[in-house]
């Protein structure tokens, strides 16, 4: 079975440093926050104007006040600051998120994603991922490896349009963890209860096994 929207984000969480400002996005991204070690000192932006994002609130802890990007109520750590869109995105824009971490539709084996709209269907805009993909020191994309009709979100060359141009570094989906290197996908992990071998039968894009690639574990 491919991994969770939980198992993802788990092990995505994993890729966070201590001392790192993160940006989350809008879906599972924002799951992240909640297995984040409370040993590692992380501060999480959200670019509606918030520098130090906790975990989801429990049912009596809401403040409707309280929300990030994706208008989720949220909580915020001690030493929390609010200011405005403006200066949020001046955060970002001058490179100072250590990492961020997005949805996507397709991601291709150079490393470009597109993540802001299929033709045809309303959107309320493109959001702030064209920032966040050319200001963050490093982009992780947490995505499902194909769509509902198992075609694959992994692509030789993007079909939608494009959110950046070679900005992706590394993939969890729900089939494993992949790096995106000058020869393509690399496959570094994989879901427990899946075989690396169907994780590139599953892939579009030109993809490699790496020589120790290995099965996930989860606590």
């Amino acid at each position: 079975m491919p991994l969770t929207r939980e198992q993802i984000a788990q092990r995505i969480a994993a890729e966070v440093q201590d001392g790192y400002t993160v940006n989350l996005g809008i879906g599972i991204p924002t799951l992240v926050a909640n297995y984040i070690p409370t040993t590692k000192s992380v501060m999480l932006q959200s670019e509606n104007g918030l520098l130090g994002m906790g975990p989801f609130p429990t049912d009596d802890n809401v403040d409707a006040d309280l929300i990030n990007a994706g208008k989720q109520t949220i909580t915020t750590m001690p030493g929390a600051s609010f200011f405005s869109s403006a200066d949020s995105f001046a955060m970002i824009r001058g490179g100072h998120v250590d990492l961020t971490v997005l949805g996507a539709m397709e991601v291709d084996e150079v490393g470009s994603i597109a993540n802001w709209m299929v033709p045809g269907k309303m959107i309320k805009g493109m959001g702030g991922a064209m920032d966040l993909v050319a200001g963050a020191k490093n982009v992780i994309v947490a995505m499902q490896h194909t769509d509902k009709e198992g075609n694959s979100k992994l692509r030789i060359k993007c079909t939608l349009p494009l959110t950046g141009v070679k900005c992706i570094k590394k993939i969890v989906s729900d089939f494993g963890v992949i790096e995106i290197t000058d020869k393509g996908f690399v496959l570094l992990e994989y879901a427990p209860d899946m075989t690396a071998e169907q994780v590139v039968k599953a892939t579009e894009g030109k993809i490699t096994i790496h020589p120790e690639c290995k099965a996930m574990v989860f606590a």
